[in-house]
């Protein structure tokens, strides 16, 4: 098994007295993890896609919630937001104070988050987990090694099973695409076009590295500038893609509302647009290599707990920078470059206005520090 970054500190989170929450999307490895999270004792796994174990817990009152998990050293809630009320089921379990280690988990992020943080505010640790890191990936091999695979990381992804079986990604993706990619986003209420949804991921997908426009958007597909910015945030939030906004600090000719989305699967990604072409015959290696990047940046900061702040960087005259990352009042900017040894230059009016502000090209050559989880 290929160790996830977040177990240790899960382990080391089971003495808090709080109820662990693992989210993500749908075959990123949460079961697989929690299953191997270190747990001596007596344990009970709970796989609520499952009606009968959904009632183990479903609609039970405190003192019955204590007399069936208080038998137990664990307790592993699988495929949370399927439980009915499972915010107020977990705060119920969370103030009967059990010696239980409870650990939940759930594929989508707007069904289970939004029903518990409200109910059971104080009483969770959240965790979010993603597609393999390529920090993960050369821990469990070597740096070395990971580096040969940088092309295949930016074709086919980091799913688990892409990378187990990769002689079979394409057939998986399709089948991640197909079958999973947008279960949790049509199982919502207010989701009544699907093939709509389709078409606007698809146009997402071809537009990856470049500003988007919702306004554009909107005429392109044919609906509301409301229901794009809608379905965009439930594809946020179900962690098929996030968004990047403009960085403006003082500078009267940056842009002020751009956006640029990317996705946190290259593999993802490409099935969209079904083109697993080789990087040579491809037009679209730049935003390949930058939404790879991006991505990876993003799940090492999730990882790491840094809570730095993202954004790319661009003047109405078309000067731009790839990646800005504020973190502590410090300024770092990134530009991305796919041809090894290849050297980018920070544009003059960034450095005028952010002198103190670093700047470096990230490459093939550099990415393994870029992305270290450390």
């Amino acid at each position: 098994m290929i160790e996830r970054y977040i177990q240790k500190t899960i382990s080391e989170d089971f003495n808090r007295g709080k109820i662990i929450v693992v989210m993500g999307a749908r075959q990123v490895g949460k079961t697989t993890m929690i299953q191997h999270l270190p747990s001596e004792g007596k344990k009970l796994f709970l796989n609520c896609d499952d009606e009968e174990d959904r009632a183990v817990i479903e609609d039970k009152s405190s003192t019955v919630l204590k007399n069936i998990l208080s038998n137990y050293d664990f307790v592993f809630i699988d495929e949370a937001q399927r439980i009915n009320e499972i915010g107020m089921i977990l705060k119920k379990i969370g103030d009967l104070k059990l010696k239980t280690h409870i650990i939940v988990s759930g594929s989508s992020s707007f069904e289970l988050s939004g029903r518990i943080n409200e109910p059971a505010t104080g009483r969770l640790i959240e965790y979010q987990l993603f597609p393999f890191s390529l920090g993960e990936l050369s821990a469990h091999t070597c740096s070395h090694d990971e580096s040969k695979m940088l092309e295949n990381r930016m074709i086919y992804g980091t799913y688990p099973d892409v990378v187990n079986f990769p002689n079979d990604a394409r057939r998986i993706l399709s089948g991640l695409v197909n079958n999973y990619l947008y279960k949790d986003i049509l199982s919502y209420r207010g989701i009544k076009k699907p093939e709509v949804l389709q078409k606007l991921v698809k146009a997402l997908a071809l537009q990856v590295g470049s500003e988007v426009s919702f306004n554009e958007l909107s005429n392109l597909i044919g609906i509301d500038k409301a229901t794009v910015e809608t379905y965009i945030s439930l594809l946020s939030k179900c962690f098929i893609i996030f968004k990047l906004d403009s960085f403006s600090r003082n500078m009267r000719n940056e842009i002020k509302k751009g956006k640029k989305i990317y996705f946190w699967d290259n593999g993802i990604r490409n099935a969209l647009i079904s083109n697993f072409a080789p990087l040579d015959s491809r037009n679209d290696r730049g935003a390949l290599w930058e939404n790879l990047m991006i991505s990876e940046r993003m799940k090492r900061n999730f990882y790491l707990g840094n809570f730095a702040q993202l954004y790319f960087w661009r003047t109405l005259q078309m000067k731009e920078i790839d990646l800005i990352e504020e973190l502590d009042g410090k300024i770092m900017a990134f530009e991305f470059k796919e041809k090894p040894g290849k050297v980018a230059k920070m544009p003059h009016d960034f450095i005028q206005n952010y002198p103190n502000a670093t700047f470096e090209t990230i490459t093939p050559d550099n990415c393994q520090e870029f992305l270290r989880l450390k």
